[in-house]
């Protein structure tokens, strides 16, 4: 297979182009050059800003790939519907398929638990992401029917990987600040409970499901969550990363905060809290893997978690920390700390 992939080198596409490289795919990446992972070794290298359309024709033109067709266009940077409409109108006659990557955090929160499948409608007033996305689905189903390209809708969940450790809130940019936290003891801020259900799934299971859905022949014109099937609490997974960083018990750490709190603590976060990580998440993946035939996600959170610790253990570098997000579990901890305190005593 003839693989365009427009991104390349984050969490995912990354590991979709190692992937489609280990089967024997012809893998090009159109992106900008300035991320700090790698692009996979073998794949074809275009610099350009895929955001820009007219720079990305441009590039399309150039000698490396002009006239070629791709069997597979995968787009993982489209974050508005216009970006979406250029892209048909860039791709309507070079390539075969086209894949968007958009987020199922775009589903209506569910009043009850239920493994969500691709028939609940989408609707989040909460996070402007979300709603982006779900009108870059509109846009694609509308401009690729009139255009005459066939797409394919990919929805992933939160995914996690070796340069990605999995928090509730505040450490996406720095995730290493919550391994940080759990080493040397302080607080460690757990959602209502810590027993709401969240599922995670590791980047090249992801992955794996977006090549797939690349070459199937039932995936075209339909939309598809690519996740695993098993939700953990958030409490099993913190608990499960501290395991994995070497700390076997948690518990005295823990304090647990609604997430109304840490809205208030931290309102740039509204939208992923009130828009996605406080509604519990289960999904049902019977589409994919009837799609795409002996697709699972094989990676147990477990094994998962502990690659994310050895990578960035194996670079001090990669440990950085987010001293705003520390400074705010610290007070807000404290805060609940103290109020506990003084209801007990009361209550004495």
């Amino acid at each position: 297979m003839r693989l365009l992939i427009v991104g390349g080198t984050g969490l995912i596409s990354s590991q979709l182009s190692a992937i489609a490289l280990e089967q024997g795919d012809e893998v090009t990446l159109i992106n900008r050059g300035k991320s700090a992972i790698p692009p996979a070794p073998g794949a074809h290298i275009i610099h350009a800003d895929a955001e820009n359309p007219e720079a990305l024709r441009a590039a399309l033109r150039g000698p490396r790939l002009r006239g070629e067709r791709f069997d597979a266009v995968v787009q993982f940077i489209a974050y508005h519907p216009q970006h979406v409409r250029d892209d048909v109108e860039t791709f309507r006659r070079l390539a075969d398929r086209y894949l968007l990557i958009a987020t199922a955090a775009a589903y209506r929160k569910q009043d009850r638990l239920r493994p969500l499948t691709e028939d609940v409608p989408l609707e989040n007033p909460y996070w402007e992401y979300a709603r982006e996305k779900i009108a870059c689905e509109e846009a694609l189903r509308e401009a690729a029917s009139a255009a005459g390209l066939p797409y394919v809708i990919v929805r992933p969940a939160h995914t996690y990987g070796d340069s990605k450790i999995p928090g509730f809130t505040g450490v996406s940019r720095h995730p290493w600040t919550l391994v940080d936290r759990m080493r040397r003891g302080a607080d460690i801020i757990l959602p209502g409970d810590g027993t709401s259900l969240w599922t995670v799934t590791h980047a090249r299971d992801v992955a794996a499901g977006i090549r797939g859905l690349a070459w199937s022949p039932g995936a075209i014109g339909e939309a598809v969550h690519v996740t695993s099937s098993v939700p953990l609490t958030w409490r099993t997974i913190h608990d499960t990363i501290g395991r994995a960083a070497g700390i076997e018990d948690l518990s005295e750490q823990y304090v647990c905060v609604p997430s109304d709190a840490l809205i208030a603590a931290a309102p740039d976060q509204e939208g992923s809290i009130r828009g996605d990580k406080m509604w519990p998440a289960g999904y049902d993946t019977t589409k994919l893997r009837t799609l795409v035939p002996g697709w699972e996600a094989a990676i147990f959170f477990e094994d998962g978690i502990a690659s994310a610790i050895e990578w960035f253990e194996a670079d001090p570098s990669r440990q950085t920390i987010d001293e705003r997000t520390n400074r705010m579990f610290d007070a807000l901890a404290a805060r609940y700390r103290r109020a506990l305190s003084e209801t007990a005593a009361d209550a004495g």
